[in-house]
């Protein structure tokens, strides 16, 4: 098997496995107790803090160890926005957050607070004038990835941070996915980061906030870490954790140039011999491991079991799969097809073959999976009869009202339009995708009885 799939959690990292099966004797007592085996599991956390810090780059008494990366977000964002409550009560993100950061601003709305939700750009990225035009005399606190999890496009973190830094505001970046990569630039206030993205053992997050951010931890009191991350630690894991990350660290500047060579083969190769292909994220300013395409005409989760009968694990942000009845968050916020879309994460050490191979089985899964469906081979020939045909699609989900539109577009008119009937939510973004693809124009949305209308008029 070929796991293409370490932006969900990478595999364990051997540094990792070793640090933790050597704490497992030395790390099982109590921390705070001033007996010799409270002193040597004392020992070990204080250098696993140290450890991380530097990783970071930042004060150890700036780092909190988390039961995972979701609660150190969950729990900066809150004690965050909490500490500066007399400031005000709006929050900024981006649209392409990872869904934890987007949780706590549901919650947060929920709670009586105001969310400004910043806009990306077709690959995937945030404008710094935006969020700088975001913030308020009230803001409490902006919010912004270092990099995204389902494309791997790097945000202008740097230019965020002066932004905020110049109104006041800290700025939370939620470093998941790069942290194994590097530090993260710019004079941020706030981090948090999850040990599994980079090798480390499921269950240790990483939050750090910043000497003079005010914070007020939520929830009950407790005297371990902080008062931010309640209960006993795991320390066997916390231990392994940091080990990991700086094992990946030491590996990373020749693994990046490594793994950017094969990513970029990836997508250079998808684009020229799978048709109707659309290769997303920005394609300079990424991460080295991930690669994202979406394919017209695919079922995503017919795809994706096509792929793992190979012997290739990836992922998909396709509403078409069994995981999800919504397209992705992100390609919905970038604007791209999210039909047929596949995720490629190369952890660190892919062969060269493992990728040569799945570039050479893929077109021919991509194929079967449109023929199953009845996809059309090319485009339509021009056959003009009606000024107007409307395709009933209600009840059918991603593909096929994508496909049922390009079966019967050859037969209006240049300057005739078709209507799409649809209640399935992808069709409100692969209808315009389609469009954008064959060159095509996109009217827009129309209410219907059931579901919507989506209008298209052929130019060509």
């Amino acid at each position: 098997m070929a796991y293409f799939d370490a932006a969900s959690a990478a595999p364990l990292h051997p540094v990792a496995r070793q640090a933790l099966l050597a704490s497992l004797d030395e790390g099982w007592a109590d921390p705070a107790r001033l007996y010799r085996e409270g002193r040597r599991a004392r020992m070990l956390l204080d250098a696993a803090r140290e450890a991380a810090a530097e990783a970071v780059g930042c004060r150890a008494d700036e780092v909190v160890f988390t039961p995972s990366g979701t609660h150190a977000v969950h729990t900066g964002i809150a004690g965050a926005a909490a500490g500066r409550r007399r400031t005000g009560r709006h929050l900024i993100v981006s649209s392409v957050e990872h869904s934890c950061v987007l949780h706590s601003a549901e919650a947060y709305e929920a709670d009586g607070g105001t969310v400004t939700r910043v806009p990306v750009n077709r690959a995937g990225s945030v404008d710094p004038s935006e969020y700088a035009g975001a913030l308020r005399p009230d803001t409490a606190l902006a919010c912004l990835q270092s990099a995204n999890h389902e494309v791997g496009t790097e945000q202008p973190v740097a230019a965020v941070a002066e932004a905020c830094r110049a109104a006041g505001v800290p700025l939370l970046v939620d470093a998941a996915q790069s942290l194994g990569w590097g530090p993260v630039a710019g004079d941020w206030s706030l981090l948090a980061a999850s040990a599994h993205k980079w090798g480390g053992p499921p269950g240790v997050g990483l939050l750090v906030v910043r000497k003079g951010v005010r914070f007020a931890p939520q929830g009950p009191a407790d005297e371990r870490e902080s008062g931010r991350a309640p209960g006993f630690g795991n320390l066997p894991a916390i231990v392994a954790a940091v080990a990991s990350l700086r094992a990946v660290r030491d590996e990373a500047a020749a693994e990046a140039v490594r793994l950017r060579d094969l990513t970029e083969r990836i997508r250079a190769r998808v684009a020229r011999t799978v048709p109707d292909v659309e290769v997303v994220g920005d394609p300079e300013r990424r991460l080295p491991g991930i690669v994202t395409f979406s394919c017209l005409y695919v079922d995503g989760e017919a795809l994706l079991h096509a792929l793992d009968r190979e012997g290739f694990s990836v992922s998909s942000g396709s509403s078409c799969t069994s995981s999800t009845l919504t397209p992705s968050h992100v390609l919905r916020a970038m604007g791209v097809l999210s039909e047929g879309n596949v995720r490629v994460s190369l952890p660190p050490g892919t062969p060269e073959e493992d990728v040569e191979r799945f570039l050479d089985v893929l077109p021919g899964l991509v194929a079967g999976a449109r023929d199953a469906l009845g996809a059309p081979a090319a485009a339509p020939a021009a056959v003009p009869a009606r000024e107007e045909l409307v395709v009933d699609a209600l009840g059918k989900r991603c593909p096929i009202p994508v496909i049922e539109l390009a079966k019967v577009f050859g037969e209006v008119p240049v300057g005739g339009t078709v209507r799409v009937l649809s209640d399935d939510e992808a069709a409100r973004l692969d209808i315009p995708a389609w469009c954008a693809m064959r060159g095509q124009e996109y009217v827009g949305e129309e209410p219907a009885e059931r579901g919507a209308a989506y209008v298209v008029r052929r130019v060509s």
